[in-house]
């Protein structure tokens, strides 16, 4: 995902200031860790999620909740006509973990 420049602050406050029922449906869903990353001088955004075996966040996108947020974001960052973020899937390219 990208932002649009100047608005890494922004975007962080809305993030410290996430709704509760947000928070909530995403742990609800199955999240267990997720955190976002930015490349400030690309303005690039990496995030990560872990989440349980069985979740249900394929749902997510589809609630109104998850619209409404993505409606409050789509000023800030570049968005698909349906308003969800527009971000590109990552190639894993190495992967290091503790037997």
């Amino acid at each position: 995902m990208n932002l649009n420049p100047g608005q890494a602050a922004e975007y962080r406050r809305r993030h410290d200031e996430i709704w509760p029922e947000l928070a909530q449906a995403l742990l609800e869903a199955g999240v267990v860790d997720y955190r976002i990353f930015l490349d400030e001088p690309a303005n690039a955004l990496f995030a990560t999620l872990t989440h349980e075996d069985a979740h249900s966040l394929d749902e997510l996108p589809g609630t109104a909740l998850m619209q409404r947020w993505w409606n409050f974001m789509q000023d800030i960052m570049p968005s698909h006509p349906d308003a969800s973020p527009i971000s590109v899937d990552l190639l894993p390219m190495f992967e290091l973990t503790r037997p």
